[in-house]
């Protein structure tokens, strides 16, 4: 009995391999097609005219809303109109999988074709409209604000969710960074985000490098500490005061609970 549970396991496990690899070749197909081309980005995620995709540490839902709805402010454009739900569904799987995910969901959901996921926009005024395409600007490439926060679905959760807005833009250049702690590996030292640190392994993104990369380590091979010399107004510098008051501006509406 126990001989015919397994066997009838791993003909399962195998007919779900044989079906995620035909969606993974489909999902590549498809964003040969569509993404990689011309100032887009390059063959199997490397960065082009656009930055690169593969291991970003993008988690699936990220990949999802960001091709299904676009960056706006930016050439990404919305692929939920443009793709069919197979289609879209595999190049976000596909995606996925360049990011180190290695089962990822291959369910187009229940959306019907041509209609978009996700919750409608908020309405801007003219200064948070600006403040929007400001904090997802491709023109800044990683010094824009989404390389590290995400707004509305869209964006990189590097840092947590933005419950407080600060009032005006010297108070967010001096914005304290509690959560910014001192990791050291292999004699190494770097400000870093922890985001877990489990029996097995400790996950953290190194702050040393912009964008911030996401980094697995053995838990004993890392000492954390608590606080670090790193400063948010170190990577908000391409940004002026009346362009960060317009990001706020944006922020209030859209990043408020």
């Amino acid at each position: 009995m126990m001989r015919l549970l397994a066997l009838l396991l791993a003909v399962k496990a195998l007919g779900w391999s044989q079906e995620l690899a035909q969606v993974l070749k489909q999902g590549e197909q498809v964003f040969q097609r569509s993404c990689a081309t011309g100032y887009c980005h390059g063959s199997k995620g490397t960065s082009g005219g656009a930055p690169r995709l593969a291991g970003r540490g993008f988690d699936q839902s990220y990949i999802s809303n960001t091709v299904t709805r676009g960056v706006p402010g930016t050439a990404m454009p919305a692929f939920g109109n443009t793709l069919s739900r197979p289609d879209l569904a595999a190049v976000v799987a596909y995606i996925a999988s360049l990011n180190g995910i290695a089962n990822p969901s291959v369910n187009p959901g229940p959306a019907a074709p041509g209609s978009v996921a996700g919750p409608p926009e908020p309405e801007l005024s003219p200064e948070a409209a600006r403040g929007r395409d400001l904090f997802y600007d491709a023109v800044r490439g990683f010094a824009r604000c989404s390389t590290c926060h995400e707004v509305s679905g869209m964006g990189i959760p590097v840092a947590t969710p933005i419950n407080k807005v600060p009032p005006t833009a010297a108070v967010l250049r001096a914005l304290a960074t509690p959560d910014v702690s001192t990791v050291t590996l292999d004699g190494e030292s770097m400000p870093a985000l922890v985001v877990s640190q489990g029996k097995s392994h400790a996950l953290f993104y190194d702050l040393t490098s912009v964008p911030p990369v996401l980094r697995t380590v053995a838990p004993a091979a890392l000492k954390v500490t608590s606080g670090s010399a790193w400063r948010h107004s170190s990577v908000i510098g391409s940004y002026d005061d009346t362009e960060l008051s317009s990001i706020l501006a944006f922020l209030r509406v859209a990043a408020t609970p």
